[in-house]
């Protein structure tokens, strides 16, 4: 665990908490965000996870948390969706774009489970910028294990110098007033930043048609075939794209270079539900829904970092429901190249 990281943000006064899996794995929680902020292997300090640049000191950490910019520590987040609906408060009007505090960072609470179960929990009441309703909801966000998928594997006996780390997540949103539920939907969103420059592999069922939300992504930079989208986030500026939920199979990789001689990969195993309300929308087409799975090249003044996103099907609306639980898994590994390349074509594709 990277215990620096921990007294930085300690002395600034965002305590962290830590769950440890049976095997090893470590997950650092920041309350501050509902963040998962760090993953780590047994025995490792090198987080898997990209954290702001300002979390290297003391110093800068105090500035960075006393500014008014939006504080965006790093790690795996959770926010919601439609993004037009609650980023943006002036829609159709696409400036400012603006973080409501009361979502991010919010005010979440830790709650002890059994087991060493821990939960974060915020409460909060948003405005959606279509409607002009105000709606109040509750997230949860709950940390378990999440063994190493190819435990059983032959291939484990072929990939002894590549270490492990993992957890499932779930996340659960609620209408906090029974009455809500006739409001525009508001479904879960969630994503992990991680160090720039990497290679996104997103498994398909189909060839898929990527949907370009903002900037422009060169042709070299992504690659589509008839069951793999490959997106190379290396770009300076700012770009999204998003992949259709009847398309993708809920399995996503992200292939970086971690050292000289080694290399990380991070897979993130989710349910993706066709049925469901896809709600989030591009946006200057605002009736084109449908997309469960995303992916967002950041290298700005923002910081430097590639993000992997997903959607659970939204509550409230022509859904019916009030509530709705979600668990994802995160499955990372760091090793030699023909190792992590070995896992790559067990968990995702021939072509990793």
């Amino acid at each position: 665990m990277n215990t620096q990281l921990i007294d930085t943000l300690n002395a600034v006064g965002k305590p962290t908490e830590t769950f440890e899996s049976p095997d090893g794995s470590r997950a650092l929680l920041l309350p501050y965000g509902g963040r998962i902020l760090g993953l780590f292997a047994p025995d490792s300090d090198e987080n898997f996870y990209w954290t702001h640049t300002a979390l290297q000191s003391k110093e800068t950490a105090a500035d960075f948390y006393d500014s008014d910019e939006w504080h965006n520590s790093g790690g795996d987040r959770t926010w919601l969706a439609p993004e037009v609906d609650i980023f943006f408060p002036n829609f159709p009007i696409t400036d400012p774009y603006f973080q409501p505090r009361q979502l991010d960072p919010g005010n979440y609470e830790i709650e002890r489970g059994a087991g060493g179960a821990l939960r974060m929990v915020n409460r909060l009441r948003l405005m959606l910028s279509r409607s002009k309703r105000e709606v109040a909801v509750r997230i949860a966000k709950e940390v378990g294990p999440a063994a190493n998928p190819l435990r059983h594997e032959a291939i484990a006996a072929r990939t002894p110098g590549t270490e492990y780390a993992g957890y499932t997540l779930r996340t659960s949103l609620y209408w906090e007033d029974d009455n809500e539920t006739d409001e525009m939907p508001v479904g879960l969103w969630n994503l992990v930043q991680m160090p720039h420059g990497g290679d996104l592999l997103m498994p398909t069922h189909v060839r898929a048609v990527p949907k370009i939300y903002f900037g422009r992504i060169e042709e070299e930079d992504l690659i589509v075939d008839d069951h793999l989208v490959r997106y190379r986030m290396r770009a300076e500026g700012e770009h999204k794209l998003g992949v259709r939920a009847v398309a993708v199979t809920g399995r996503v990789g992200y292939l970086y270079r971690a050292g000289d001689d080694r290399w990380s990969l991070i897979v993130r195993n989710f349910f993706v539900n066709p049925s469901g309300e896809y709600v989030d929308v591009p946006w200057g087409d605002t009736e084109d829904m449908g997309y469960s799975t995303q992916a967002c090249n950041v290298n700005s003044q923002l910081g430097s970092f590639s993000e992997l996103e997903y959607h659970v099907p939204a509550i409230g609306g022509a859904s019916g429901q009030n509530s709705c639980e979600d668990a994802a898994a995160v499955w990372a590994f760091r090793g030699p190249l023909d190792e992590i390349r070995l896992i790559g074509k067990s968990l995702l594709t021939t072509n990793c």
